[in-house]
């Protein structure tokens, strides 16, 4: 199903700048980031079983700005945003409202287009979905368990996965509990270890299946994205892009499977893990339900003055969203409107914005510079901001 609109696409001519000089490059997390042809963005997507609210909405605007400051510098920019249609959280959802997983699948991934677009996220180049991609999960599989990675118990496929865990940097009992989660069972008696995970696992009666190796059943989750990264981008990206919350279990094990198969390591130069949004002061999550919905902010406030209040701070800090924080947002986009009308601005400003980007994507000190230099500095930092 396709998008609204299809303005926002990434293939959209991009305005490029020389202003950040030569050998220029983005730095993440105090690691510099030069790129050599082509920049290659994973963004772990959606798993499409429910509107889409301001925590999960912060993480598709943060990766859509660090393409935008790719593009600025003249950076190719090839974003990839999976969509996982193939959960157990979403044949759960989909059983309750009596609907087919995959059709509601595509439905919420309609409304979840709408809001991507209306916050005018630029759509990327690929959006893999997971069940056009079993084959490739039993080929990932397949590697896995050829090199020594994975073994097969009572129809599932488990990578080894005690050494992810102990990397992790994590203590045991705090990557157990977050192993369990995102629903992993440590106490499964088919694992040889707690922290092994399911690439393929057997499907029960009304679960999804497809025919495999190993007898009828599905990928897993991990593997899933590990796939069909490999399928879209190859052996490895430039920047692995999520919530924070996807840095343990998630993005340690896509990685390592992925690093398993191609003996290319890392499997990400850098990591985009964003901030959680907290309201009530709790993570904002569907489990939860302590949820703001894009589309509601959108009835009374305008798609520049949400995108202002998701990147006015710095990307990988999290943060309680209060309703008044809207208002500061639009008033500091209404300075920035208003310091992008005043005529000239000393020589080098919007260098300076631009420069202030490209470290560690700060937009709060790219803001300060535009608003106390205007000019070509503000005009600069709101086409970058894509506000409307």
């Amino acid at each position: 199903m396709t998008s609204p609109s299809a303005a926002s696409a990434e293939s959209a001519p991009a305005r490029r700048t020389d202003l950040a000089g030569p050998g220029a490059a983005l730095r993440l997390s105090g690691a510099r980031l030069p790129v050599v042809g082509t920049a290659r963005l994973y963004t772990c997507g959606i798993t499409p079983y429910d509107v889409t609210h301001l925590g999960h909405a912060s993480t598709f605007v943060w990766s859509d700005l660090l393409a935008s400051v790719w593009r600025l510098c003249g950076v190719e920019t090839v974003g990839c945003r999976n969509v996982t249609d193939v959960d157990d959280v979403l044949t759960r959802a989909a059983g309750a409202r009596g609907s087919d997983f995959a059709q509601f699948a595509l439905q919420q991934e309609y409304a979840f287009d709408k809001d991507m677009t209306a916050l005018r996220v630029r759509r990327p180049a690929h959006e893999p979905r997971a069940r056009h991609h079993i084959r490739t999960v039993q080929q990932l599989a397949e590697a896995l368990l050829a090199a020594d990675r994975a073994y097969v118990r009572n129809g599932f496929v488990f990578f080894r996965g005690a050494q992810v865990a102990a990397d992790s940097g994590l203590p045991r009992e705090v990557a157990l509990a977050r192993s369990a989660e995102f629903g992993d069972d440590p106490h499964d008696p088919d694992r040889d270890d707690p922290f092994d995970v399911a690439v393929w696992r057997p499907s029960a009666q009304g679960e999804p299946a497809w025919p495999g190796p190993w007898g009828p059943g599905r990928p897993g989750w991990h593997a899933e994205c590990a796939a069909m990264a490999l399928s879209v981008l190859g052996a490895s990206v430039d920047v692995l892009a999520g919530g924070a919350d996807l840095a343990f279990p998630h993005h340690a094990y896509q990685a390592a499977m992925v690093e398993a198969v191609t003996s290319v390591a890392p499997f990400a130069r850098a990591r985009l893990h964003v901030g959680a949004v907290h309201q009530g002061g709790a993570k904002m999550a569907k489990s939860t339900g302590n949820l703001t919905l894009v589309a509601d902010l959108l009835r009374d406030h305008s798609p520049a003055t949400v995108r202002m209040l998701v990147l006015d701070r710095p990307w990988h800090a999290q943060w309680e969203y209060r309703p008044g924080d809207l208002d500061r947002a639009a008033s500091r986009l209404e300075d920035l409107y208003a310091a992008a009308g005043r005529p000239g601005g000393a020589a080098g400003t919007a260098t300076a914005v631009v420069t202030a980007l490209l470290d560690d994507l700060d937009v709060p000190r790219a803001v300060e510079t535009a608003l106390a230099d205007g000019g070509e500095a503000a005009r600069l930092l709101l086409r970058v901001l894509a506000p409307a």
